[in-house]
C-alpha cells in the first residue's frame, strides 16, 4: 500500500511557474515508478509526465515538453513536477500516481492516486 499526498498547487499568472510536490508514504518508495496525471474541468484526466523507479527515464506529454519535467528525490520519497511557462490551458487538477512496474502513461496502469491538486492559470 502507498499513500500519496500532492502539494504545491495555486494560482498563477500565465507564463509563471509552480512546483508540484508529491509525497509518499507506506511501502518503500523507490520500488514505484511514479506518475503525473491532468483533469481540467469537463475534460477527461490526461497524462503528464512519467518517470521510472531510479529517476533516470522520464517521458512527458507533447503538450507539456520542453516546459513541464518530471524529478524524484528517492531519499526525500518525493516526485516533482516543475511546470514553467505556463499557460491557462494547463488549468486543472494535477493527480500523482504509482505503479509498481512502468512508468504510467496511462490510468488503467496505476495502482495507487493522490487526493489531487489545483492548479489555475489566469491570463
Amino acid at each position: 500500500q502507498v499513500q500519496l499526498v500532492e502539494s504545491g498547487g495555486g494560482l498563477v499568472q500565465a507564463g509563471g511557474s509552480l512546483r508540484l510536490s508529491c509525497a509518499a508514504s507506506g511501502r518503500t518508495f523507490s520500488s514505484y515508478a511514479m506518475g503525473w496525471f491532468r483533469q481540467a474541468p469537463g475534460k477527461r484526466r490526461e497524462f503528464v509526465a512519467a518517470i521510472n523507479r531510479s529517476g533516470g527515464t522520464t517521458q512527458h506529454a507533447d503538450s507539456v515538453k520542453g516546459r513541464f519535467t518530471i524529478s524524484r528525490d528517492n531519499a526525500k520519497n518525493t516526485v516533482y513536477l516543475q511546470m514553467n511557462s505556463l499557460k491557462a490551458d494547463d488549468t486543472a487538477v494535477y493527480y500523482c500516481a504509482a505503479n509498481f512496474w512502468v512508468p504510467p502513461t496511462t490510468e488503467v496502469q496505476c495502482d495507487y492516486w493522490g487526493q489531487g491538486t489545483q492548479v489555475t492559470v489566469y491570463s
